[in-house]
């Protein structure tokens, strides 16, 4: 039987291999530009600034009606969350009966809550002011105490709460800080922060002491007339020239 011889088969050719491709690099998005930092205040703009707000209203008052230390109280302790306006609808009626702890204890919880239920938390509230009333006559013999530690241990009064009535009640240079003032600090960089605290002691190391006792009003009013949360009416502001707000329209 013949030998059968196989071919061998025939050799592929070599598939040539893939050229691999080069790594380009990504260019770098371009960094994002830091904010510029602003010029800080100088002891004279500051002083400028608070002397305008003097010329145009000498003596401002706050917006909250009282007829006297302990009705003021009650009122910033009813403002908490509220407007102004709000809790003087509500408590015109009120201090016509009550002005006094002794009255409003008299008047009762129940009874009180009548007179300010168109004020937001006013079940919260009610309680709170008869409580700070009692307190008032336990342990301060009926009068409004004139430290921040003592207005501070009353239920429903804050920082805020102390500050304010410690300026208007009896004189003292402190900043209430409000969510106008909070605003308007930042916003101009006349002291920025992040909390209504570190605002307040920010305003109080920059402000000169001539004008401290009524700073506090004319922030809030500048904050609340002026300096507005959402559309600022910069084409009117007193101090146009000199804030640092980056966003500011002349």
């Amino acid at each position: 039987m013949a030998k059968i011889t196989r071919k061998p088969a025939p050799r592929k050719a070599p598939v040539p291999k893939k050229k691999a491709k080069a790594v380009v690099a990504k260019p770098k998005a371009p960094a994002k530009k830091s904010l510029k930092a602003t010029k800080p205040w100088t002891p004279a703009e500051v002083h400028e600034v608070f002397s305008r707000f003097r010329k145009a209203n000498p003596e401002p008052k706050g917006e909250l009606e009282h007829v006297n230390p302990f009705t003021l109280l009650v009122a910033v302790v009813l403002s908490a969350q509220a407007t102004d306006a709000g809790v003087n609808k509500a408590t015109r009626a009120l201090f016509e009966i009550a002005d006094t702890p002794q009255k409003m204890l008299d008047l009762g919880e129940e009874r009180l809550r009548e007179y300010i239920k168109t004020v937001g938390l006013y079940r919260t509230k009610a309680r709170n002011v008869i409580a700070l009333s009692a307190k008032v006559l336990s342990e301060f013999g009926g009068e409004v105490p004139c430290t921040r530690a003592e207005i501070e241990s009353l239920p429903g009064a804050g920082r805020k709460t102390a500050n304010v009535v410690l300026n208007m009640a009896f004189g003292e240079h402190t900043m209430a800080v409000d969510t106008h003032v909070f605003r308007v600090g930042n916003r101009t960089e006349l002291a920025p922060g992040k909390t209504p605290l570190e605002v307040e002691l920010g305003l109080e190391k920059v402000i000169p002491a001539e004008f401290m006792l009524h700073a506090h009003h004319w922030l809030i009013l500048h904050g609340r007339y002026t300096c507005l949360a959402r559309k600022p009416r910069c084409e009117v502001c007193l101090i146009n020239d000199l804030c640092r707000w980056p966003e500011k329209t002349v």
